[in-house]
């Protein structure tokens, strides 16, 4: 069972499909006592990083998630999912959950379109679980005006151009976060969710 953290910001219910698909039951949830007692978490996000904070904090999640995060139980953290577990972002000059040193940057090259939206590679620069059985240099889906920049490179796993290299992958033991949206990258995307879900 897969636990999926509601706090009004997520893409929850295409991931709920995409684990569907691949035979993986799951509970979405903005409980704090599921986030304690679950087994391995998917933190989803579409939205800003400001009203996700505030959301966090009015639903009482904010403990339960970086008590659980602690224990060292599987955690996937995607899009704003991910980008909400660094200290700040220059979105709503946000703070953020502080778990993973770093902030989120703005896109801010001349002539490049933002957000970045639509398919693109992620380079595999670690040996990791996540990507077992999956090609550097597939293609996922993202969707984003920021990025992640952590101040930790060792915990880069996986990087992304757009404009510039960005840190598209990251990973501290049993936590990581993707910029790109599994649940919308297709027979790949699925791919990454199995392996979280049985492997990581």
């Amino acid at each position: 069972m897969i636990t999926i953290i509601d706090y009004k910001a997520g893409n929850l219910f295409s991931v709920q499909n995409a684990l569907k698909q691949i035979g993986i039951e799951s509970l979405i949830t903005s409980n704090p006592q599921d986030i304690i007692k679950a087994k391995k978490i998917i933190f989803p996000g579409v939205g800003a990083a400001g009203s996700a904070m505030k959301n966090l904090k009015k639903l009482n999640l904010i403990a339960p998630i970086k008590n659980y995060i602690k224990s060292n139980r599987p955690f996937l953290g995607i899009c704003l999912g991910a980008q909400i577990l660094l200290e700040k972002s220059e979105e709503n000059s946000a703070k953020c959950l502080n778990i993973i040193p770093g902030k989120n940057l703005k896109f801010k090259i001349n002539n490049l379109t933002v957000p970045h939206m639509g398919w693109n590679q992620v380079r595999i620069i670690k040996k990791n679980k996540l990507f077992t059985d999956i090609p550097s240099n597939s293609f996922f889906y993202f969707i984003h005006s920021y990025y992640l920049s952590p101040k930790e490179k060792i915990s880069v796993i996986g990087e992304t151009n757009y404009g510039i290299n960005f840190a598209s992958v990251l990973q501290i033991n049993n936590l990581y976060a993707v910029q790109f949206h599994p649940e919308k990258s297709a027979k790949i995307g699925l791919k990454l969710l199995n392996n979280f879900c049985k492997l990581c």
